[in-house]
């Protein structure tokens, strides 16, 4: 074996088997289970970051409501806080603001039980106090608990951006001191721009793509975790239920998941699997594909929620051998 290789290769189990140890300490503690309002069983809860705040393990993906009449999306709302969700995530771009559309009338009546974060993929100030202000409208609140600076790529175009004068982040840290957000996190894909936002500002949480074949198999995902446990960035994961990037466009448009870019784990051991091993990392929730259907057998999973033992751990690694080409790390060398 070639030095480089031996290296690459060394460097990967380690990443690996470090995921692998923080199994057991991440399982939740009896005190921060929720009692439910009823006597149905209820998600368990997670400390979000250093604030005190738990939230539910999964949390409610805004963007399926988008394809969802308004009845239908108060039915999944009204449901999923009946088990126990009450983390809600949506963002102004979600199917053109239709999905901020109905999750605000949908979550109406539990809106001062729920957190409830909402996005901007605006870098400039006037972007985004525009979409925070049209954000507000659309989901009937004077507030949102989180907001994010969304889909942070790339440390020039993004970070740079966000945070030069003029930028995103002067919109934003004065809409903390008014009141309107009441924390700042961001999402992003790449590990460079997810190293180069924390290290410009103390944000309260991360959204990052902490996936089984991603972390399994490349390696992709501990160096975020790792700076952010480090700052005391709450962690949140996206992209649990994933498997792969599409084989071929032909692939994608034959399933019933076309909608999607990626491919989600559908094969309900395979999205078992691959949930609870995100949520035995060192994380507060993760959020499942927009799929009412998915959304629902992820609640199904988490309510049942224990780490994996030894025997499940060799499994979920004999499946992400599996995957030929995992969802991350992407390429963005090309825009």
């Amino acid at each position: 074996m070639k030095r480089r290789d031996f290296i690459k290769t060394a460097a990967l189990s380690t990443a690996a088997v470090a995921f692998n140890r923080v199994l057991p300490e991440a399982a939740t503690p009896e005190h921060l289970k929720t009692p439910s309002s009823s006597n149905a069983p209820s998600l368990l809860k997670r400390e979000y970051g250093k604030t005190g705040i738990q939230l539910s393990i999964i949390g409610l993906p805004g963007l399926m409501l988008s394809r969802m009449e308004q009845d239908a999306a108060n039915r999944i709302v009204a449901e999923s806080f009946e088990r126990g969700v009450n983390y809600f995530d949506v963002a102004a771009s979600y199917g053109r603001g239709s999905a901020e559309t109905r999750l605000g009338p949908a979550l109406e009546p539990y809106r001062k039980k729920v957190f409830l974060s909402s996005k901007t993929r605006r870098r400039t100030r006037e972007g985004a106090e525009f979409e925070l202000k049209q954000s507000l409208e659309r989901l009937k609140t004077d507030y949102v608990d989180l907001y994010l600076l969304h889909g942070l790529n790339y440390v020039e175009n993004d970070v740079d951006a966000a945070f030069k004068k003029g930028g995103a982040m002067e919109i934003l840290l004065q809409a903390k001191k008014e009141g309107r957000v009441r924390y700042l996190g961001f999402s992003a894909h790449t590990i460079e721009a997810a190293t180069a936002a924390m290290d410009r500002y103390d944000f309260d949480s991360l959204l990052f793509p902490f996936n089984f074949a991603s972390i399994l198999k490349l390696g992709f995902g501990p160096e975020a975790m790792e700076k952010a446990q480090a700052k005391g960035v709450a962690r949140i994961a996206l992209k649990a239920c994933v498997r792969a990037k599409w084989a071929s466009p032909e692939v994608q448009k034959r399933s019933e998941y076309a909608r999607s870019w990626y491919q989600p784990l559908t094969e309900p051991r395979e999205q078992e699997l691959g949930l609870r091993f995100s949520l035995g990392q060192p994380i507060t929730a993760a959020l499942p594909p927009s799929y009412e259907e998915l959304h629902r057998r992820a609640l199904d999973i988490a309510m049942s929620y224990r780490p994996l033992d030894d025997e499940e751990l060799r499994e979920v690694k004999a499946v992400a051998a599996t995957v030929v080409d995992p969802l991350f790390p992407r390429d963005y060398s090309r825009r």
